[in-house]
């Protein structure tokens, strides 16, 4: 009877280790899902800041409709990148469309922004330096957002390779999760467009 106790006192011992272990795991997954939560509303507060950006510039910029098209175009990328990756944050392949999209966004806008310093009306234009103060103040919310989310996702990753975790996220099938990376062939996407008026 004493040894049947000690079994059982043994595998409720295990039982509760198991699901705190689990806990911890769904508990971090949560915490990085919620950081990309903050990424996607930088995200789409920057998307919305583009088109009246385009807008304010297209009176101004007439003979440079590409470069605006090319910012439209841009921004539906980004938005169908971002799409995916909310879809299923952590994802390797979500995460590094979101990137590429990202890259490709800020080029443009970066283009963008070099050829509206040629037009000394719309740099003094009152809208467009509203706009490019808060595009700028929106880059950096996306850069803390994403290094929240980076530091989330690591903390998961951590838990879920450290022994014992790892047994319990084999068991149950926690995959890794992928850092929003910005490739290190693109210098240009690493700094924010420039926004100086």
């Amino acid at each position: 009877m004493l040894s049947l106790l000690i079994v059982l006192a043994i595998v409720a011992a295990l039982a509760f280790w198991a699901v705190g272990i689990y806990n911890g795991l769904v508990t971090a997954r949560n915490a990085f899902k919620n950081a990309f939560a903050q990424i996607d509303v930088q995200l789409q507060r920057r998307f919305d800041l583009i088109p009246n950006l385009v807008e304010t510039a297209k009176g101004y910029l007439a003979h440079e409709r590409e470069t605006l098209e090319a910012v439209i175009a841009a921004r539906g990328a980004a938005v169908s990148g971002l799409a995916a990756a909310k879809a299923s944050p952590g994802d390797p392949g979500a995460m590094a469309e979101l990137a590429a999209s990202q890259g490709m966004l800020n080029g443009a806008l970066g283009r963008l922004l070099a050829v509206a310093e040629a037009y000394p009306d719309l740099k003094a234009n009152q809208n467009m330096m509203q706009l490019t103060e808060e595009l700028t103040s929106t880059e950096n919310k996306v850069a803390f957002a994403r290094q929240a989310f980076n530091d989330s996702v690591m903390a998961y990753n951590n838990r879920r390779e450290v022994f014992p975790s790892s047994v319990v996220a084999g068991m149950f099938n926690f995959p890794p999760a992928a850092l929003l990376e910005i490739p290190e062939d693109k210098a240009e996407v690493r700094e924010a467009p420039k926004v100086q008026f």
